[in-house]
């Protein structure tokens, strides 16, 4: 991938093509999860009639982080359904109703939101910087080495979130709501 596309803009949609959601500019990061809450949703998910995996066969979901200053929504936000794997969860995931897409994850105090790799078309989603939370990986799911494998977020990660936290002048805005919005 250039710099250019990755100051550019992507589109990231639903299955049907109903949900759009415009990214601009460079990512905070692109990485692979593996993460017990991500694999428990990605299973639920993948349960959902018509819907694709996110999850993939290691275990591990593949997200590209934005910054939520940096996102607009240009169709279809009213088909989102939020999902939570528990009532007081701190992260709500975004599930397209009309073809039970998951598109985005958020962690609801957070600044940015993490957007599912498979939502971007092909050509334009950024490869995977490193895998974070591998020691939740399924037992006997094998990494190659050919990018970090952290065990926790790492320190790098944590760099990244908090660098994109001071450009946006520390704010943490909240995903716009739209008429319609299931949640």
């Amino acid at each position: 991938m250039t710099g250019e596309q990755d100051q550019g803009k992507r589109i990231a949609a639903c299955q049907c093509g109903t949900v759009t959601l415009e990214l601009v500019g460079k990512p905070i990061v692109a990485a692979t999860c593996y993460c017990q809450s991500c694999q428990r949703a990605g299973a639920a998910f993948a349960a959902l009639p018509g819907a694709s995996p996110v999850v993939g066969t290691d275990g591990g979901t593949p997200y590209v982080l934005m910054r939520k200053d940096r996102l607009v929504w240009q169709s279809g936000s009213q088909q989102l359904q939020e999902h939570r794997l528990t009532p007081d969860s701190p992260t709500r995931r975004f599930v397209a109703r009309c073809c039970n897409a998951p598109v985005a994850l958020e962690f609801t105090k957070g600044h940015w939101l993490s957007v599912y790799s498979a939502r971007l078309p092909e050509a334009e989603r950024p490869a995977a910087e490193m895998r974070t939370i591998v020691g939740d990986r399924p037992s006997g799911a094998r990494l190659p080495d050919d990018i970090p494998n952290y065990r926790t977020p790492s320190g790098k990660f944590m760099w990244r979130l908090l660098t994109a936290w001071i450009a946006m002048g520390f704010r943490a805005p909240p995903i716009e709501r739209t008429a319609g919005w299931s949640g």
